[in-house]
């Protein structure tokens, strides 16, 4: 049976742990400092209600799930109307 269960190498003393990198990692908490707008946006992007987010614009993910009578929230229809708003979904370019 000695065949039959791996084997475990024993650890060689003196050798050093190795040490973790002190990177500090991104976060995607949802309320980092962004105005009620770009939460309400952030809130739509995470609602897998009206269908996937990733390659596809916020504007384009509305109109898809209107056509699909999901029924979005009219905040988000006039938010995506408006100048200052980031087209492309939170996930984009992190995935």
């Amino acid at each position: 049976m000695k065949g039959f269960y791996r084997q475990k190498k024993k650890q060689a003393r003196g050798t050093r742990a190795k040490s973790k990198s002190s990177k500090p990692t991104k976060s995607l908490d949802m309320k980092d400092g962004f105005c009620d707008e770009e939460q309400a946006l952030r809130q739509f992007d995470m609602n897998m209600a009206y269908g996937p987010c990733l390659g596809i614009t916020r504007v384009a993910r509305l109109e898809r799930a209107q056509r699909l009578g999901l029924e979005p929230p009219k905040q988000i229809q006039h938010l995506l109307k408006g100048e200052n708003v980031k087209v492309e979904c939170l996930l984009d370019g992190r995935v």
